[in-house]
């Protein structure tokens, strides 16, 4: 195996990772609207994420990184030709840390209500928006001879990558859902059990459709075994959800996620950004790759770094693993 074929290998898992830990993020914000009743039920939910949800968002900018020094050309191409979606991703995840840290600044109920409205639609739509980008990058965009992208917004916004969309959202949200039931107690723990059933009944329509399409496209044997990893594990999420068992649950959800994201990198390799123009336009491991020293750097650093962060997100997680409810919610003090 080649080393710029290893560092496809890397940066999916690094895709995954942040699906993984940002979904129930994600799911979180969402459920802020959905399954909160009032200003304490939305206190626990944020409490939830609280000690971790900047630390999720590393994987984003270690991806990010990552594909800027192995694949400089897949880089420049995704960046312009997804621009504007990339942005809206980049300012909602900016307002979203904000939201966070000035929520509970100022004690006027307007003040709060709208820093809640913005963890919300600042959850909702990067959870919509990386499916569609995904959506996009498997199914293939207009690149040109030169490796650029010569399409436009609405081009980005077709039924494949719509539908793509709606299942990162659902699936997120049901991953949230069940790492809120996972995490809380009382009656709150309850309704996000209650309201996982009905978001995963959903979220296995939605993706059943949408993975069985990238098969029927672009799929072999590999993403197939992928495919059914990924249902049998979200059914299994649902009835471990259904059972009580909550940590079954989130680990099954989890896998769900790991095995979705690792089929739509089954079906690229060895595309990194298909072109829907023409074949021999296509980004691959190989024409988009960097020099084969940068990337045996990149491997050393990548070995001695990626164990301690890896380590220390554990840790944090440890740390932070009691439940929490309404009565451990104190008055706010300004």
């Amino acid at each position: 195996m080649e080393l710029h074929d290893v560092w496809f290998v890397l940066i999916a898992v690094l895709w995954i990772g942040y699906f993984f830990l940002e979904g129930f993020d994600f799911g979180i914000g969402v459920l802020t609207r959905l399954l909160a009743r009032d200003r304490a039920e939305k206190r626990v939910l944020i409490n939830t994420i609280g000690p971790v949800w900047d630390g999720n968002e590393v994987w984003l900018l270690s991806a990010g990184g990552a594909t800027f020094a192995a694949f400089p050309e897949w880089y420049a191409t995704l960046f312009s030709g997804f621009y504007l979606p990339l942005l809206l991703i980049l300012v909602c995840l900016i307002v979203r840390g904000v939201a966070f840290e000035y929520r509970a600044k100022r004690p006027e109920e307007s003040w709060q209500r709208n820093w809640e409205s913005a963890i919300f639609w600042s959850s909702l739509l990067p959870a919509f928006l990386w499916g569609v980008a995904f959506g996009n990058i498997v199914r293939g965009v207009k690149i040109d001879r030169d490796m650029e992208y010569v399409g436009n917004l609405w081009d980005l916004l077709n039924p494949y990558a719509i539908l793509g969309g709606l299942v990162t959202l659902t699936l997120f949200t049901f991953h949230g859902a069940v790492f809120a039931a996972l995490k809380t107690l009382g009656d709150i723990r309850e309704r996000a059990r209650k309201l996982a059933l009905r978001l995963g009944v959903v979220t296995a329509v939605l993706a059943l459709v949408f993975l069985g399409w990238t098969q029927a496209d672009k799929g072999d044997s590999t993403s197939l075994a992928a495919l059914i990893m990924a249902v049998i594990a979200l059914v299994a999420a649902i009835g471990a959800n259904q059972a009580g068992r909550e940590g079954w649950a989130f680990a099954l959800s989890g896998i769900t996620i790991v095995a979705a994201v690792a089929m739509l990198f089954l079906t690229l390799f060895p595309n990194v950004m298909p072109s829907s123009l023409n074949d021999d336009w296509s980004l691959t491991v190989t024409n988009a790759s960097s020099s084969p020293y940068t990337l045996k750097i990149m491997t050393w650093c990548a070995v001695i770094a990626t164990p301690v962060v890896v380590v220390y997100q554990a840790w944090t997680y440890w740390v932070f693993r009691k439940r929490i409810g309404t009565q451990h919610i104190a008055e706010a003090v300004h």
